[in-house]
């Protein structure tokens, strides 16, 4: 069973999935039923998950451009559109919370991106992930 940011993260990447793969990161969104779910799904989760899950996807698509930039600058040897979609918003959301979230150290946000990677994603894209992110937070705290 995930823990609660585990689930708000679960949650952020497929609603960021969803909104990527048809072409609507840039629109407003009403949260108040991620996508895919239904309101009795969206009533059973914690208040906790719900409001981190919000904070990652809004924070996510309000700085969706920075974020963008960021991956494209790591990511040197794969142009942005070609990541992986489920990676692309990993990627999104982990440079997100280590930029935002001073409370949590970016080794959990790193392990957890790869987590979300190995059950999301295919069995090497981890590794891709942990590489970008290890290298930017080196960076980021240098």
């Amino acid at each position: 069973m995930l823990s609660g940011r585990s689930l708000a993260r679960q949650i952020a990447v497929s609603t960021l999935y969803s909104l990527d793969f048809n072409n609507e990161l840039d629109k407003e969104h009403d949260l108040t039923v991620f996508p895919g779910m239904s309101e009795e799904e969206m009533g059973a989760l914690g208040d906790d998950v719900v409001i981190f899950a919000r904070y990652l996807i809004r924070g996510t698509l309000e700085n969706l451009e920075h974020l963008d930039k960021l991956i494209s600058t790591y990511s040197i040897n794969r142009p942005i559109e070609k990541i992986n979609i489920v990676d692309r918003n990993i990627l999104r959301i982990s440079f997100f919370q280590i930029e935002n979230l001073k409370d949590t150290h970016p080794t959990i946000i790193i392990d957890q991106a790869v987590k979300l990677s190995q059950s999301l994603s295919n069995d090497v894209s981890y590794r891709f992930i942990n590489g970008i992110l290890d290298t930017f937070v080196k960076d980021f705290s240098a």
